[in-house]
């Protein structure tokens, strides 16, 4: 544990924030670090409104690299998911200067397009976990506690439980994920454990993303996948008769990527952290 003062710069790459956010955050972040209060600046950014999107996307990746390349910042943490990380991700990735590979990237969601670029070009501290909007859910404070134990203090308690025995992890949402391959973000996940999880899909669609995900030849050198929670899966008329456990056993069979399990990851508050890559190299050396 440092007695240094985190400094975490909160941006919104895809979707408007909620104004309550930012409040509520902090309220919750001075009453867990009385004594060293971590110093959490939101983008103007994260309230804009641009149609869909929190601004145009110039607005929404100069947002991002103000954060990044800014030395002072200790951490990139997501406002929240939605839609709209892919439109600015070449921008941000080509503006990036030497401070942003120093830094911690946390969120899921839309967010794993930001993700995987930074992880395919070799930034050591990126994380699937809780984003700021976060808070709003029911009991969402203890996810945004998580994520902030992982920035501040890189608290092993906030990871995910099977990562320590991993050689490597990476996780994503699966409709994420599959829109990657096949495109110059998708990562190398060569000896990953692979973590997915999704939300608001039919069984149908939970079944042709696994399909997709699992027929990619570089996904097919994983070292397994575990699967996180799918939750509010819409109604399959007819029934689809499989669950999402059943779907991706099915697909791991066919495929010949090992089955590991379930992942304690999803759209909720009980989002664990996920580290990509060698998560216990990493976090010891971070923690140091």
């Amino acid at each position: 544990m440092s007695n240094e003062k985190c400094r975490i710069g909160v941006v919104a790459p895809a979707s408007r924030m909620s104004p309550e956010v930012a409040e509520r955050v902090r309220t919750l972040t001075g009453s867990l670090y009385p004594d060293r209060t971590p110093e959490i600046f939101f983008h103007p950014q994260c309230f804009a409104s641009h149609g869909h999107f929190a601004g145009d996307d110039e607005t929404r990746a100069q947002a991002f690299l103000d954060i990044a390349n800014d030395e002072s910042y200790d951490a990139v943490w997501f406002a929240r998911g939605g839609y709209g990380s892919c439109r600015v991700v070449e921008a941000i990735m080509c503006g990036l200067t030497e401070p942003s590979r120093r830094k911690t990237y946390v969120g899921y969601s839309d967010a794993g397009v930001l993700l995987a670029a930074l992880y395919r070009s070799g930034f050591e501290a990126v994380a699937h976990g809780p984003v700021a909007q976060d808070v709003l859910r029911d009991a969402g404070n203890t996810a945004i506690g998580r994520a902030l134990a992982w920035m501040v203090d890189r608290a092993p308690e906030a990871l995910e439980p099977t990562v320590w025995s991993a050689k490597k992890t990476a996780a994503f949402n699966m409709s994420i994920l599959s829109q990657l391959l096949g495109t110059p973000l998708q990562p190398d996940l060569d000896g990953h454990v692979l973590m997915l999880e999704e939300v608001g899909e039919a069984m149908y669609r939970i079944d042709r993303l696994l399909f997709h995900i699992t027929s990619n030849s570089e996904i097919r050198r994983v070292t397994g996948i575990m699967l996180g929670r799918c939750s509010h899966i819409t109604p399959n008329e007819p029934d689809f008769g499989m669950n999402e456990e059943e779907v991706a056993r099915y697909w791991c069979l066919r495929s010949g990527i090992p089955w590991l399990g379930r992942a304690d990851i999803g759209h909720d508050v009980n989002n664990k952290i996920v580290p990509f890559g060698s998560t216990v190299k990493t976090a010891q050396a971070l923690a140091t």
